[in-house]
């Protein structure tokens, strides 16, 4: 069965993976900073993908990519890497990993409308119905009613909706969503049929380069010092960069390469429901049935955005 639908059970574990590794940031991003935690996990993640590379290709470093594949794959892991990590880290440190992950369900249909605008691609009103769904499941999970408060401190019965979460945390997941749709598409375009962990590496070269001009303009060395002398952290660190930039990112590129990315992008977008048990259990999130209702109704969105 696996043969048969590789790109499809690729998606499943990425899924997978990246619950894992969203969780395991979040906490090393609380402890040491997202600043950290990024650079930190992509130089993790390019020593993991050498070891393998050089098991599986005999090549520590992507050898055998063309200029093609330099150019695009390195501009993915600007726009996915970079700015759109920096994004989402600070999220999981403003908002945490689970409502992060619930606005990053948006990250399918973004990647549909930027092929809708850039490239022509067709949306029907069924993929437009999806994305409503997605965005009211968000929705219900970001918004709540609640008593209005008079001057006198009294409540009069009547209720407002009211955001529940930060503005800029929300703000941030949602510049991770536009990160990721925009490297997963420059992703599909660079690798053509290039080896996906080595496509990989490329990326997380350029983004290691890319936080690395961050601490030389910010000036912040001094954070990474103590970041790397942080032992839970750093264990943190080493479990996310390892299901992370290297099993779940190399395994997103096998998926796209085996099947379309609509249909990778739906399978790898369940993360938000199969977040809920480990945050409840491992973070200890107070969880409502309305924000089960909504994490599982945005995901139903994305599954119909593609159906």
């Amino acid at each position: 069965m696996f043969q048969s639908h590789p790109g499809e059970f690729a998606a499943l574990l990425t899924a997978v993976f990246w619950t894992i590794t969203a969780l395991a940031f979040e906490s090393a991003s609380k402890k040491v900073g997202s600043l950290s935690t990024n650079l930190i996990r992509l130089f993790m993640a390019f020593i993991f993908i050498g070891i393998y590379g050089l098991f599986s290709r005999g090549h520590f470093i992507p050898v055998g990519a063309s200029t093609h594949n330099w150019v695009w794959l390195s501009l993915s892991g600007l726009v996915g890497f970079v700015l759109g990590d920096l994004f989402l880290f600070q999220a999981y440190v403003v908002v945490g990993a689970r409502v992060s992950m619930l606005i990053m369900s948006l990250t399918p249909p973004i990647t549909a409308f930027i092929g809708w605008i850039v490239m022509g691609e067709k949306l029907t009103a069924q993929n437009f119905l999806g994305m409503f769904l997605t965005l009211f499941g968000i929705i219900l999970v970001l918004f709540d009613r609640q008593p209005r408060v008079d001057e006198e401190n009294n409540t009069n019965g009547r209720k407002k909706v009211k955001l529940i979460y930060p503005i800029f945390g929300i703000l941030l997941a949602f510049g991770g969503a536009l990160g990721q749709a925009g490297g997963l598409v420059l992703s599909k375009y660079g690798m053509k049929d290039y080896d996906p962990f080595a496509a990989t590496q490329i990326r997380v070269i350029t983004g290691v380069l890319g936080f690395a001009l961050i601490f030389i303009i910010t000036r912040k060395w001094s954070r990474l010092v103590d970041a790397v002398k942080n032992k839970k952290a750093m264990s943190r660190l080493g479990i996310g960069a390892f299901f992370g930039p290297f099993l779940g990112v190399s395994f997103s590129l096998l998926a796209v390469k085996h099947t379309t990315t609509g249909i990778a992008s739906t399978i790898m977008a369940i993360v938000p429901v199969l977040i809920i048990p480990p945050a409840v259990i491992f973070f200890k999130d107070k969880l409502t049935l309305k924000e089960v209702i909504g994490a599982v109704i945005a995901v139903s969105g994305v599954i119909l955005f593609f159906m």
